[in-house]
């Protein structure tokens, strides 16, 4: 059988695309090298803790594609939903963001302004910087956000207790690596735009089971999955031949959705591009019991900033088990277990003294030292459209150009703008944006991410 297309690669991205195609009458198969679909979001078993680990991923609520995908397979029933957000304090202070009665943009200030992890300097300067991003964020990435933060005058304690928590959690990097364009976009979308569009979503089961369903459905409508490492693209008459190992697969058009790495080795001539990638190290614990109290939550001036009480979000009736998460994990990268597993339990102990009674069964330590790339200022001229100078030829993943930073719903933007790209229509696809709430129907004028062209 020769399929209409060939997708190289099951993640996000190629998965996304390739059920797109399916749904819309192609035939389409997919090669894999892994036995499991999902990329980078993936989990697996441990051989000596037996348990299954993976390294956290969240949804947010501006994340339309990605729900949308959830949604249709049947995984979107795997979502737990938080309107809340707690950051906590070494001192014992908690601060708790969430919506209130006040329309947006407004809809968060209450929380905002009771918050004592800020003083009136620090919110009055983030307020002023908030107002930057009111009616969208910038056009341009030139910009570091390292020097948006003292071209508008933020405090000390207004960066380290709110721009970066959000900024390096949903960026994974540093200020000077982040460029003013993608974490203003995470800004506008969050807080600002909607309450909806600031909503944390948490699977409550481990990632691979998580994004079973999109194969499931994928092969329901009749999409081939092929395990094979794709080692060559050659162009013929009519189309191209997919060459790996023993497997030779002819198509009218190839959807190349890997890693820029595994790209640029497949599709000839093309131009090399700074991608920097970004770590993150994830500390696995198992306790007796509950020593948190709470499902998750940010941790201010440590090492770990996030908590997630996973059995809590998986609704466990016995045991703790929890994901501590250390983004933009550089320094991780060069340190043992043991070092990283200790600092870890020290900070975790300051937030919650419960553990100091607890026993703790079990731990484990995750490192990815690839689990994203840097939106680092000036990139975006170096991230490919999806359509190629090759008929037939089309790129997906995070890494092209999407108008989204490095994040599932980047991933899945990409395949369903590598789709529409490979049916002449770009955006046939892809879901609506999501509304704008309150005030921010008239006063938000951000752009549409790109054009149908």
């Amino acid at each position: 059988m020769k399929p209409d297309v060939v997708v190289v690669g099951a993640g996000l991205a190629g998965l996304a695309a390739a059920t797109a195609l399916a749904e819309d009458g192609a035939s389409v198969a997919v090669i894999e090298r892994r036995p499991e679909v999902g990329g980078r979001v993936y989990s697996y078993e441990h051989p000596a803790l037996g348990e299954v680990l993976d390294s956290q991923h969240v949804l947010l609520g501006c994340c339309t594609n990605l729900v949308d995908l959830c949604d249709w397979c049947g995984s979107g029933e795997l979502i737990r939903w938080y309107d809340e957000l707690t950051f906590l304090e070494t001192n014992g202070n908690k601060s708790v963001m969430k919506p209130g009665i006040l329309p947006a943009p407004s809809h968060q200030t209450l929380s905002f302004l009771r918050a004592p992890m800020l003083g009136v300097k620090d919110k009055v300067g983030i307020a002023r910087g908030l107002m930057e991003f009111l009616r969208g964020y910038p056009e341009g990435d030139e910009e570091s956000f390292a020097t948006w933060l003292v071209r508008t005058g933020q405090t000390e304690r207004a960066k380290r207790h709110f721009w970066e928590p959000v900024v390096v959690g949903a960026l994974n990097d540093g200020f000077e690596q982040c460029s003013t364009k993608y974490a203003g976009k995470v800004f506008h979308e969050t807080f600002l735009k909607s309450a909806e569009g600031g909503r944390l979503g948490i699977p409550k089961v481990p990632l691979t089971e998580f994004l079973a369903p999109i194969r499931r459905k994928a092969e329901e409508l009749g999409v081939e999955f092929v395990k094979a490492s794709v080692e060559e693209l050659l162009q013929v008459d009519g189309g191209w031949v997919v060459k790996g190992g023993e497997v030779e697969v002819e198509a009218y058009a190839v959807v190349v959705a890997t890693n820029f790495k595994e790209a640029r080795k497949l599709v000839p001539g093309m131009a090399d591009g700074p991608f920097v990638s970004a770590p993150i190290t994830t500390v696995h614990l198992w306790y007796d019991r509950d020593v948190t109290g709470l499902d998750h939550a940010v941790l201010l001036d440590t090492r770990i900033q996030w908590v997630f009480a996973k059995s809590r979000i998986r609704g466990w009736t016995e045991g703790c088990y929890l994901e501590l998460t250390i983004s933009a994990s550089w320094a991780e990268l060069g340190m043992g277990r043991e070092e990283i597993l200790s600092s870890a339990l020290r900070e975790l102990e300051i937030f919650f003294p419960a553990v100091r009674g607890a026993r703790l069964l079990k731990s484990g330590v995750l490192k990815e030292a690839r689990a994203t790339f840097s939106v680092t200022p000036g990139l975006d001229k170096f991230r490919p459209e999806q359509r190629t100078e090759w008929p037939g030829l089309y790129l997906a993943g995070d890494w092209t150009r999407t108008e989204w930073p490095s994040t599932m719903e980047g991933a899945v933007r990409s395949g369903r703008l590598a789709a529409g790209a490979l049916r002449g229509e770009l955006l046939r696809y892809m879901s609506p944006e999501l509304a704008a709430g309150g005030l921010m129907k008239w006063l938000s004028t951000s752009r549409p991410a790109l054009s149908r062209a």
